[in-house]
């Protein structure tokens, strides 16, 4: 499960058998959340952030925390989606010490 940022304990990353649409998980502690990055004709339409089936929801600070980050590194993770599920790229980790 290749992890993409950490946030000050908030951990961004992509299950190794992942499927459409373009779509990143949230965790903290035991707590998760996943945003999907949709796309209409080519054009960035919207984010929609989804319960993860199983795993209790993100809390409301960092839900909020989650969809700001995603919103910024936007294309970034769907950058990252295509290395990694379609040309089968590996990438590091990125520790994200600025607060949002």
């Amino acid at each position: 499960m290749p992890k993409l940022y950490e946030y000050f304990g908030l951990i961004f990353l992509f299950y190794s058998h992942e499927h459409d649409p373009t779509h990143v998980h949230g965790k903290y502690q035991d707590k998760e959340s996943k945003a999907e990055i949709i796309f209409e004709n080519g054009k960035f339409k919207e984010i929609i952030i989804k319960d993860v089936p199983g795993k209790a929801p993100l809390d409301a600070q960092n839900l909020k925390k989650f969809k700001r980050i995603v919103e910024l590194y936007r294309d970034d993770i769907v950058r990252k989606w295509i290395d990694f599920f379609i040309y089968n790229i590996e990438f590091s980790s990125e520790k994200i010490t600025r607060k949002i």
